[in-house]
């Protein structure tokens, strides 16, 4: 080891969180108001904030737009379920240790719109195999090749052709429909090929204060890809990409990786300001090195542990130790013990917090720290079986969830960092 930062125990107090300066209590809401509901149906409405810690239940509706020629309606509600499944049993707040407890994300399929050809295409307009009706980049040349802007004009409401319940005859707009609350969320099937697909997930989120207050006729891009063409619609709408040849894992890492942008957006302060410390991206305020999150390490190396209180790293051409260390719950590219990005196979364990974020049990009122390795995730891989998503299960049921005890830096409990999805 060419160099060696070393923290003393006496710096112990970096890889443990620090106990508040006061501890308050605070009556747990008795109220049980699932949403939507009939004083609230619609993305951004202020009765979300204000109700916030008595909301039970969550059941958001999603638009579901099939664009992949060949494949069935049955097809495409099978693979929607599979992943309303999946983000289901990943709401289950510490469901690893409490079997009882509650789902708090329930999506429901509002509709489910057939957009693929009666007649097969000519063998020069196939490309994919999207319809005629997917919105493609005029002259792609790599990156996203889908036009989001033109799922908001009238010629695409008249192809989806969704009906308003309210006046025979006539069509709703994607717009209309959030606007009613008859969605809150689109999923768009596409085949992924030499001509390229979706962004993994786009959202033009409301912007809100720390107070969680609506910032007026401020909308910020907050998803795990940015387009241009995105519109702002009032109210914040979240687009979901979900490969059509893939499982509920990987759309289910599609949206977790939205949630950490969405949190990095700021969009939300309140979340922004705790999920940092939940998944570790900390590390100069915690151990006062160089680098803020494993991601900033040397390009083409791997991080290694070789105690499960020590990480070892190299940054910027030298090598590095960092003792008494205590890994947080991560993100979804770097698991506790990651050795690299989505290592969901390492058996060496660490000491993690993960699954006592904020709850304050551990030595001197710190979080406690307990040994961990990805065997903690396999029993979810039955849920979400591609790509990380049994991690991805076991991830967001770390997080602060419905009856959460983790508590925010005055000792109150944390807000369910659902909600703040349809804030």
């Amino acid at each position: 080891m060419s160099r060696s930062l070393v923290l003393s125990a006496g710096m112990f107090a970096f890889g443990l969180i620090a106990l508040p300066k006061t501890v308050a209590t605070q009556t747990v809401p008795t109220a049980t108001l699932n949403w939507p509901n009939a004083d609230s149906k619609t993305n951004s409405d202020d009765w979300l904030r204000l109700h916030h810690n008595e909301i039970r239940k969550m059941r958001p509706r999603v638009l579901v737009l099939n664009f992949v020629n060949g494949l069935t309606g049955d097809e495409v509600q099978k693979r929607a379920e599979a992943v309303i499944e999946a983000v289901k049993e990943a709401s289950r707040y510490h469901g690893y240790r409490d079997k009882t407890a509650e789902s708090f994300l329930e999506y429901k399929v509002a509709k489910i719109i057939n957009l693929t050809d009666e007649e097969p295409l000519p063998d020069d307009q196939k490309m994919e195999g999207n319809s005629s009706l997917y919105p493609r980049v005029p002259e792609w040349k790599g990156g996203n090749n889908l036009r989001y802007s033109e799922l908001f004009t009238p010629e695409f409401t008249q192809a989806m052709k969704f009906a308003d319940p309210g006046k025979p005859g006539n069509l709703l707009g994607i717009s209309e429909l959030a606007a009613r609350g008859l969605i809150h969320e689109v999923w768009i099937l596409a085949q992924e090929g030499g001509f390229g697909a979706p962004l993994p997930c786009v959202e033009m989120k409301q912007a809100y204060t720390t107070e969680d207050r609506k910032i007026a006729n401020k909308f910020v891009q907050a998803g795990d890809g940015k387009s241009d063409e995105m519109p702002s619609i009032g109210r914040s709408l979240r687009i979901l990409y979900v490969n059509p040849n893939r499982g509920a894992g990987c759309a289910l890492e599609k949206m977790s990786r939205a949630f950490e942008e969405m949190t990095r957006s700021k969009t939300v302060p309140n979340l922004a300001r705790y999920f940092a410390e939940f998944t570790g991206e900390d590390l100069k305020a915690r151990y006062r090195i160089g680098m803020n999150s494993l991601a900033d390490r040397q390009n083409g190396t791997e991080l290694e542990y070789p105690a499960p209180n020590t990480m070892v790293y190299r940054y910027k051409g030298e090598q590095f130790a960092v003792r008494n260390y205590i890994a947080a719950a991560g993100s979804v590219r770097f698991p506790p013990n990651a050795r690299r990005e989505f290592d969901i196979e390492n058996k060496t364990p660490v000491l993690s917090t993960i699954e006592n974020f904020r709850l304050r049990n551990g030595f001197e009122g710190r979080d406690k720290a307990e040994p961990w390795t990805f065997e903690k995730t396999v029993p979810y891989r039955a849920v979400a079986p591609d790509c990380v998503g049994g991690w991805m299960v076991y991830w967001r049921q770390s997080m602060p969830g419905l009856n959460t005890k983790a508590l925010d830096d005055t000792g109150r409990p944390l807000k369910n960092w659902w909600v703040y999805l349809f804030y």
